[in-house]
């Protein structure tokens, strides 16, 4: 395994030096405190404006290079916040630990965990762009938003009037050779069902139940792959079999993150002893028709039971149980639509991403995706009624729009001229299915000319994510090329 400062000397330095630096301050969503903390210092020893809005953005300016004083003002935005997964076996704690990324080949890597090159990469390209003397641009802002991940509370909490570009060029998009013109919306759904309990019955003997050894994976950019999801594979071995069983639940939880595809799930309850065997076959016979139907997708997958040494006091109530596998089964999860004006996009999906019983109530945690609201409203009129058969309540919030594709967009052209003539090729001008945050610049900045462009990223939002090397240098050399192509201010 390599070191941390391995990766500083990959090209372009610059922007890999900081990227180690960043992997080095721990900075999951909430906890950007330290890395915020950490490029304000920087900025203010390099003479450089820094701006901190109400709810923790950062604007830092920089004034344009020799020649370059009338050209438009750009700003580049990336978030300071990282998706915080990790492997079951890996010891990390996020708040306190440092990332430790590895180079593997053509890629660079985590140990166990997320890497945050989503979106640490295209926030190191802004702050090496900031420290270089050698690099032309115009007058130039960087926007460093937090809270992205969890609930985009930095892009919702932007003001009028702190940005004075007049194009704005977004690094959170996960492959070379693609231009996002737009994105999908989104909004968070949670359904908690009221739980009764009793007295777990005596002579019972208690184990787990996991479902392990999944992929995970963004649940925008990867809900197209077929990939499992192990609250929903949970859910229907529970379904098929709990009363065959007679199981008697006592928790169930699964997931950690509503925008990130569960990888792993877990069920602890109780049976009677002459009911083990039987339950033995089933699970090894669930894993194999898991096994069979997602064999190309998840290679790693694994079911298995373990027996307990502690034995709960309360068991859910057979009604309540009843009712709990039941809504956990019937909840729709994946790919609603694809898209019939975008080939290959998908229009409208919904991600099941965390379950959990909490203060005597089964809840669950989805997120909504969706090109069109129409899309998401249906979504959304679906868990609805789901909720009121279960008998449940359910809540929406942290609605976010989407973004609207402009064809007609003049920073869209100049960074697809721009492609052309470095790599001779044409770039893919694409809608992408996750919630960039340019939707929601849009409510204050509404002629605000926008385009995300990016390395490519695979895996974002697990422990498998990686950043291809090779394409980071490309995308720093189209994200320089276009900075010195960005035309005058119109009189």
């Amino acid at each position: 395994m390599t070191t941390t400062q391995d990766i500083s000397q990959l090209y372009p330095n610059a922007l890999w030096n900081w990227f180690a630096q960043i992997c080095a301050i721990p900075h999951p969503s909430k906890y950007e405190a330290k890395l915020s903390a950490h490029i304000q210092q920087w900025a203010a020893e390099k003479g450089l404006p820094v701006v901190v809005d109400h709810v923790g953005n950062l604007i830092i300016r920089k004034a344009a290079t020799a020649g370059m004083e009338n050209c438009k003002t750009v700003v580049i935005q990336a978030h300071l916040d990282m998706v915080p997964q990790k492997n079951a076996d890996k010891q990390h704690d996020f708040v306190l630990d440092a990332i430790e990324p590895r180079i593997d080949g053509e890629w660079v890597k985590a140990n166990g965990t997320t890497l945050g090159a989503d979106n640490g990469i295209g926030m190191a390209s802004a702050l090496a762009i900031l420290g270089a003397d050698d690099i032309p641009h115009g007058p130039l802002e960087v926007l460093l938003t937090v809270d992205e991940e969890a609930g985009m509370t930095g892009a919702f909490g932007l003001q009028a009037g702190m940005l004075n570009a007049e194009i704005l060029i977004n690094t959170d998009s996960e492959q070379e050779g693609e231009i996002y013109m737009g994105c999908a919306g989104g909004v968070d759904a949670e359904i908690r069902l009221p739980l009764s309990t009793e007295n777990t019955p005596s002579g019972l003997r208690q184990y787990t139940l996991y479902i392990s050894g999944l992929k995970g994976g963004h649940s925008g950019v990867n809900i197209h792959l077929g990939r499992g999801n192990a609250n929903k594979l949970l859910a229907r071995f529970l379904a098929g079999h709990a009363n065959e069983l007679g199981i008697r639940i006592s928790d169930i939880s699964g997931g950690t993150l509503r925008n990130a595809i569960p990888r792993e799930a877990q069920c602890r309850f109780l049976i009677a002893p002459e009911q083990v065997t039987l339950l033995n076959q089933r699970i090894a016979q669930y894993e194999q028709i898991l096994n069979s139907e997602l064999r190309q997708t998840e290679p790693a997958l694994k079911v298995r039971v373990e027996e307990s040494d502690t034995q709960a006091d309360k068991v859910l109530s057979l009604s309540a149980q009843t009712r709990w596998i039941n809504l956990l089964n019937a909840c729709p999860n994946g790919v609603i639509r694809m898209s019939d004006d975008i080939p290959g996009v998908t229009e409208t999906s919904l991600n099941l991403g965390v379950i959990s019983i909490e203060n005597g109530h089964g809840r669950a945690l989805c997120l909504i995706r969706s090109l069109i609201d129409t899309g998401r409203e249906q979504v959304e009129s679906m868990l609805t009624s789901l909720s009121d058969i279960a008998g449940a309540e359910i809540s929406l919030s942290g609605c976010y729009p989407g973004w609207k594709p402009d064809t007609s967009s003049p920073v869209m052209k100049i960074v697809k001229d721009t492609y052309e003539s470095i790599y001779h090729k044409e770039p893919d001008i694409m809608v992408i299915h996750a919630g960039l945050e340019c939707g929601l610049f849009k409510k204050h900045y509404p002629e605000l000319d926008m385009v995300s462009i990016g390395p490519t990223i695979r895996f974002p939002h697990g422990p498998d994510e990686m950043v291809n090397i090779k394409t980071v240098g490309q995308y720093w050399e189209l994200l320089l090329a276009v900075l010195a192509r960005i035309p005058q201010k119109t009189a």
